[in-house]
């Protein structure tokens, strides 16, 4: 496992359309996912340990960004021939054990994450209403041990969103395993 940093925000670059295959059975493409006041795209997986360290976080998240209009949606790009626990059947599993209230789809080309430049799992992308990036961030200051108390610099980033269609100019990168490529 190599740790991986993502890259710092480029304000204002376009969120890549897709449609890709979620675990409830349906397409879900960015045009149907997208929220009134900003859209939070995050690739994650099932087996990263960092993933699994701040699901229940990230579970939270998203359904408390929804009462601000933000849309959340989860995407899973992994090589599931060398790592069989990203499969798409375990992420229905995952999706249905953490009650996930956003849609977790399939990239199983790779394509989605190559265009939107997806490092690591797991990696927030926060864009406004317009889809323009606006956060490239980690999920809170506590990391993979949840602190009580800890900021909640995602969260806080896609209220600003929300309110104001820009994300705040100070922002601390993702860190997690890198993204399986074929």
């Amino acid at each position: 496992m190599v740790a991986l940093k993502t890259a710092v925000c480029d304000f204002g670059w376009k969120a890549p359309a897709f449609e890709l295959p979620g675990v409830d059975g349906a397409p879900h493409s960015l045009a149907e996912t997208r929220g009134k006041n900003g859209t939070l795209v995050m690739f994650i997986c099932n087996h990263c340990p960092y993933v699994q360290a701040v699901l229940d976080r990230i579970v939270r998240d998203a359904a408390e960004l929804a009462e601000y209009g933000v849309a959340s949606v989860a995407i899973s790009s992994n090589d599931t021939d060398t790592y069989p626990e990203d499969s798409f059947e375990n992420m229905g599993r995952v999706a249905r054990e953490n009650n996930f209230s956003f849609p977790y789809l399939y990239d199983e080309s790779q394509e989605t994450a190559r265009a939107y430049g997806a490092v690591c799992t797991p990696e927030f992308l926060g864009f406004n209403r317009d889809l323009e990036l606006q956060y490239r961030g980690r999920l809170d200051e506590s990391g993979r041990n949840a602190v009580p108390g800890a900021r909640r610099e995602l969260f806080e980033a896609m209220v600003q969103i929300a309110r104001t269609g820009k994300g705040p100019q100070e922002q601390v990168p993702s860190i997690g395993c890198s993204i399986k490529w074929r």
